[in-house]
């Protein structure tokens, strides 16, 4: 995974071993601003739509791998977030905070995130003309159509457990997605979300602690795709 300038993370983080131990040495400075836990989305190449999810512990300066699942992403691959289109069934690479989880089902044991129930009026906006674009809005506002937004309770199985990804959250840039989460895998790729097996996402609620600051960093092994915060 080949790292932007505003990375804040060292590249040999990326390159343990699949195994996982020994863990690495990584300077603390060198993680400035991702907190003590981090989630690594990995496709093999820019075009591909699975790869692997890999979650780590930062313990006394070093990466010690906490757990692994098998990821899907876009129908479309991979770009990088600053380019990316809505609509284009793309995952945004990028450095990102994690804001909160939600779901269809109770949180898991163990759920320390923020985490909200969805509801039958729960919806994420999409609308690009809404002052709710890529917000949880509950109800769904007037300004803000029903076929541009996601009504969350009608994906069931995807979004049993979710966690929300900040691509495009804080300052939200009209036209350049909305509602990109880490969600229970579907039948096939995402619309532009990282997705993995159920169970994952269960353990990945029970090990996310808000205190530690975690993040998602998402990008390809073979370099095709810089790593940028946003």
């Amino acid at each position: 995974m080949r790292l932007g300038a505003a990375a804040l993370a060292s590249a040999s983080l990326f390159a343990l071993a699949p195994g996982g131990p020994p863990p690495v040495a990584v300077p603390p400075a060198r993680l400035a601003g991702t907190g003590g836990q981090l989630l690594v989305a990995e496709a093999p190449r820019a075009n591909a739509t699975s790869g692997t999810l890999t979650w780590w512990d930062l313990r006394d300066g070093r990466w010690v791998r906490a757990g692994s699942a098998p990821a899907r992403f876009g129908a479309r691959g991979l770009v990088e977030g600053g380019a990316r289109r809505q609509g284009t069934n793309t995952t945004p690479t990028g450095l990102y905070e994690l804001p909160y989880a939600f779901g269809t089902r109770a949180a898991p044991d163990g759920t320390s995130m923020p985490y909200r129930r969805v509801t039958r009026d729960s919806w994420w906006c999409q609308d690009n003309a809404s002052r709710s674009y890529n917000r949880w809005t509950e109800p769904r506002p007037a300004d803000c159509r029903a076929g541009e937004s996601e009504h969350l309770t009608a994906y069931g199985r995807q979004y049993a457990y979710a966690v929300v990804i900040g691509f495009n959250y804080d300052r939200p840039v009209r036209g350049r997605g909305a509602g990109i989460f880490l969600h229970v895998d579907g039948s096939g790729p995402t619309a532009g979300c990282v997705s993995v097996p159920a169970d994952a996402m269960r353990r990945i609620l029970a090990w996310a602690d808000p205190a530690r600051r975690p993040h998602i960093v998402i990008g390809t092994t073979g370099g095709a795709t810089a790593v940028t915060r946003y």
